[in-house]
């Protein structure tokens, strides 16, 4: 069966690519130019059942992956599930499956088969686990790994093809590095043997191998900055330039490419880093992880790489790979992927609207006019996490008759600057004044914006996807209670 990429260049409208249209409110002869020319891909292996397609590409509404993972020492197969189906509710576009211990096929196997979303991984994590010793990988076994992934229904991996044998003494300066758990392995790998990276040489046989899965590629960013002093280095732009040959190199192998990105990069090197990988790839999607501005926040990295991340989707970045509280600090669990997502898709829409996607501040404006109204349950309603702003709303005045009320806890009756603007307002209209009363209502029914920047988040076609295993609890988040 061809690619989407091979379909769309013989001039095919799929399936998916219909679809991924009436998501992105946009014509599917547009989705399929986006596609055939490589400015976007679908991920969607023909073994994923229960997949709702969608677009990654700068294009389109900016998307957000979520990283869940078993460790060697932390979770199992029932914390994985409950992390997919938070990070599915919570607004994930996709995830990857980061998992370095426990089942890794089974765990592997139930994601795919219980996720709307596409799944990624990384197979170099999975090859390590069958060796005693890194250097003891084989072309052969990475060759294993990646074709039982691919018949798994894995839609995207990351494969770090692009650390070169001569870029590893760029690395010596750094402060931290390579930081990359893929890039290290691959290091130790070519430092230990005296070769060239597996995944470079053997990158056509890869290829082939996803061809016939329609797999994509996400290029991994093996030798991305660890921190800020080592951003924008000769190693960092080394391996980008060796990704876009690979880019071009699986392009003619009809296989859908995107490129990650960096890492740690001050603020004013973020846009630079966006567009410097745009010309070198030729326009394929980026996928980057944040970026982190700052280096000085453990504990608040969600909030320090959504800054960077909200300026990298400006300068055209197509999807953000989020980051949670627990970054550098420790195995994220579902709470932490509840607030890496809130953080990203903030960053993610707060792109879009400045970049003036259609309909994208619909959201924003029927948000702020359920504000001024006091219009309490359509405002928790349009929330990006209802259940955080009922909840918030509900510690200190959790009455229903509150739910009418004209002020909340902050500024109480007295001082709420709403309340005291609708009373001018409303004076004026009685001859005591000049100002006009405001009744705007923003249709987002009809709205142009693509569905990511729509209200409720989290909103994927289920309809193909199993019932969850008994001890996933489908309700396990809060819904609004009927007042």
């Amino acid at each position: 069966m061809p690619t989407q990429l091979q379909r769309a260049r013989e001039g095919t409208v799929t399936t998916a690519m219909e679809r991924v249209a009436a998501r992105e409110n946009r014509d599917p002869e547009f989705v399929r130019e986006q596609v055939a020319e490589g400015q976007a891909v679908i991920p969607t292996n023909h073994g994923h059942d229960s997949l709702d397609p969608m677009v990654i590409g700068r294009e389109f509404g900016t998307k957000v992956n979520a990283n869940i993972g078993a460790s060697e020492t932390t979770s199992d197969l029932e914390d994985e599930l409950e992390k997919l189906h938070t990070a599915v509710h919570y607004g994930a576009d996709t995830v990857m499956d980061l998992s370095t211990g426990g089942d890794l096929d089974r765990i592997r196997e139930a994601n795919v088969e219980y996720s709307p979303v596409p799944v990624g991984t990384v197979p170099i994590y999975d090859a390590v686990t069958r060796v005693d010793d890194v250097a003891e990988i084989t072309h052969e076994l990475l060759l294993d790994v990646i074709e039982k992934q691919a018949e798994q229904g894995v839609d995207y991996m990351t494969v770090h093809a692009g650390v070169r044998m001569e870029h590893l003494p760029l690395t010596d300066g750094r402060k931290t590095g390579i930081v990359s758990r893929g890039g290290s392995i691959l290091a130790q790998w070519i430092e230990e043997n005296g070769m060239e990276n597996p995944l470079y040489t053997k990158f056509e046989a890869i290829c082939e191998i996803f061809a016939e899965h329609d797999v994509t590629f996400s290029l991994g960013d093996g030798l991305r900055p660890g921190c800020l002093a080592d951003a924008s280095d000769e190693a960092q732009y080394a391996e980008l330039d060796t990704l876009g040959e690979l880019t071009r190199t699986a392009w003619d192998h009809g296989v859908q490419v995107m490129v990650e990105g960096p890492g740690h990069v001050p603020m004013d090197e973020v846009a630079d880093n966006v567009e410097r990988q745009q010309d070198v790839c030729d326009g394929a999607p980026f996928y980057v992880l944040g970026p982190l501005v700052t280096d000085v926040a453990p504990g608040y990295d969600h909030i320090t790489s959504a800054i960077g991340a909200t300026e990298a989707a400006r300068a055209g970045a197509a999807m953000l790979c989020y980051v949670t509280p627990k970054e550098h600090l420790g195995l994220p669990d579902a709470e932490d992927v509840r607030e890496g997502l809130a953080a990203y898709r903030i960053a993610a829409h707060a792109a879009d609207v400045a970049n003036g996607r259609p309909g994208t501040r619909d959201w924003d404006d029927a948000l702020s006019e359920a504000r001024y109204e006091f219009d309490w349950r359509r405002q928790f309603d349009l929330a990006l996490d209802p259940e955080r702003a009922r909840d918030y709303h509900d510690q200190t005045l959790p009455g229903d008759n509150y739910k009418q009320a004209r002020f909340c806890s902050m500024c109480g009756v007295d001082f709420c600057s709403m309340r005291i603007d609708q009373d001018a307002r409303e004076a004026a209209e009685e001859g005591e004044g000049t100002m006009e009363t405001i009744d705007d209502e923003t249709d987002l029914e009809g709205s142009a914006a693509a569905e990511v920047n729509r209200p409720p988040v989290g909103e994927h076609d289920g309809s193909d996807v199993p019932d969850l295993p008994t001890f996933v609890d489908p309700d396990g988040h809060e819904e609004p209670a009927d007042d």
